[in-house]
């Protein structure tokens, strides 16, 4: 489970690529629309010719999506030598490419492939890197990488003989690779095919199974979200091809300006179903929450509270990165954040029987770029029904919350016991000259970054407790050797200003927010500077 939720939290280092390149196409479709732009959208112009500019390039992460996650993978889950990983996780990826492709070449008949044809979504062929190939999409991607990275955490280190050291470390990684790859390509010319037949009748099911498929989705997607699964719900349909070839983002914003052009529902005019719709719930679930919490903190704290709770709202709103806003009240409150999973998949399946679907998996700018403002012309009734259901299910997570938060009273923002703990951090030389059992005068932290690093590194037992360090988007995941060593939930909110705390054996989560890259590196070099 612990290498499951790691591996979650990996997945999110390519993923955080797409939201940009997603309003990059997402404009470029709005303003090379000729409905809306009117004149400035005749394709002989510089206007139309600037954005097509601009499209073309916005496209590189989904085009090349594959790649995306055989590197962004090994940055989070390899150990040590991280871009050495990467750099054998990408050679791997070629070279079990080509090796299919030779296969196919040579025997393809037998396995039923016929490579004269192509690539093409009907022959099941792809190329990556100029390399055609079956296409595995990003499931492909991400089994070789894992596999490319086991190897390197295992044996990245081994000692060759003198003779051979110059194919130490990263060269006997790739080496090692070379070989596992040729049984993997045979393995998958011979199953891949049946698969992608699967696949076709896996979206049929999918599109087929109604409200409930879709009630479901966004009800796991919401309620996995402290345990770091939810990663596993979401990107099939996303970015892979549980639903449609592609997956969700991809497929949508390709068929923009036709979808724009069309007066047909978009439900008559899209396959993929009313999935991916869960930025509903980040931006009207999150606002009747946020007022909820306001609206029943004490008096003399509404101000603490209500600064608090703008910063974490704006970001679940416009940016759909949710954690902030949730951790507030998901530890504390469990029950608020079934409810909440209850509301939130209730509301989008309600918004979906009214005609929404789409690429709404973010915030309220990917929305926006990607669903509304271009496809509003034609579809502006869909678009009215989604907002007014938003509305209304605001206003019931509002009173909803609200009597629970004062029926159970819990102890909210605002309703806790006064603490006035003072915080007292150290520098990194300050840190580790403690760590010698020496006394010197405290210095200045290079940034605030290192603040926080030094308090959630001691609050985790040091670095002599920690076996490993990832980041998600919002959350530092840290592997420690002994738990009994981690200190409590109000520890690292008091101390390192964190936003909560998931304890779950060895397998520690640390609510930090936005800033939990930087955060990482700080902690990553304090456990360096003890080495």
């Amino acid at each position: 489970m612990n290498a499951i939720r790691r591996f979650g939290g990996a997945m999110i280092v390519p993923v955080l690529l797409f939201p940009f390149f997603g309003i990059v196409v997402g404009l470029a479709a709005l303003f090379k629309n000729e409905q809306i732009m009117g004149g400035l959208a005749d394709p002989d112009g510089l206007w139309y010719q600037m954005w097509t500019f601009m499209e073309n390039t916005g496209w590189t992460v989904f085009d090349h999506m594959e790649l995306i996650f055989v590197i962004g993978l090994p940055i989070s889950l390899a150990k040590k030598a991280a871009g050495r990983a990467t750099l054998a996780a990408i050679v791997a990826y070629l070279m079990y490419n080509t090796f299919i492709n030779s296969i196919l070449d040579i025997w393809g008949p037998a396995f039923g492939v016929d490579i004269s044809d192509g690539a093409d979504e009907s022959t099941g062929l792809t190329e990556i890197a100029g390399i055609l190939t079956l296409d595995t999409n990003i499931m492909g991607a991400i089994v070789i990488s894992s596999i490319t990275i086991w190897l390197h955490n295992r044996y990245y280190d081994k000692k060759l003989p003198d003779a051979l050291g110059i194919f130490q470390g990263g060269p006997f990684i790739v080496m090692i690779s070379f070989f596992v790859m040729i049984p993997l390509a045979f393995l998958t010319a011979w199953i891949w095919p049946t698969v992608q037949n699967g696949i076709a009748s896996l979206q049929g099911f999918m599109v087929s199974s109604g409200y409930v498929g879709v009630w479901l989705f966004h009800f796991l997607e919401r309620i996995l979200i402290p345990t770091g699964l939810h990663h596993f719900i979401y990107t099939p349909f996303q970015f892979g091809p549980a639903v449609v070839d592609g997956g969700i983002t991809a497929n949508w914003v390709s068929r923009l300006g036709e979808l724009a052009a069309s007066d047909t529902p978009l439900r008559e005019q899209w396959e993929g179903g009313a999935f991916l719709l869960q930025g509903n719930i980040k931006i009207f679930g999150s606002i009747g929450i946020a007022l909820a919490i306001y609206s029943t903190a004490r008096a003399e704290k509404k101000k603490q509270v209500g600064s608090l709770l703008l910063a974490a709202t704006l970001t679940a709103v416009v940016a759909g990165i949710t954690e902030p806003l949730e951790f507030t009240f998901l530890f504390i409150a469990p029950l608020l954040f079934l409810i909440h999973a209850l509301l939130g998949a209730t509301m989008v399946t309600l918004q979906s029987a009214f005609g929404v679907v789409g690429n709404q998996a973010g915030g309220l700018i990917e929305m926006a770029t990607t669903n509304w403002i271009p496809l509003m012309g034609n579809h502006w009734e869909v678009y009215i029904a989604q907002i007014t259901i938003g509305l209304i299910f605001t206003v019931i997570y509002f009173y909803l919350f609200r009597w629970l938060i004062v029926k159970f009273d819990y102890a909210l923002p605002g309703r806790e016991k006064d603490e006035n703990q003072e915080t007292k951090l150290y520098t990194k030389a300050d840190y580790r000259a403690e760590k010698d059992d020496s006394k010197k005068e405290p210095a200045a932290y290079a940034s605030d970054y290192d603040r926080r690093a030094a308090a959630f590194l001691e609050g985790l037992g040091g670095s002599d407790n920690i076996s490993d360090v990832t980041n998600c988007a919002t959350r530092l995941r840290v592997t420690v050797k002994d738990p009994e060593q981690v200190k409590d939930q109000d520890y690292f909110k008091n101390q390192g200003e964190a936003h909560g705390l998931v304890k779950n054996g060895q397998s520690i989560q640390v609510i930090v927010g936005l800033s939990v890259p930087q955060v990482r590196d700080s902690i990553e070099g304090f456990i360096g500077g003890n080495e």
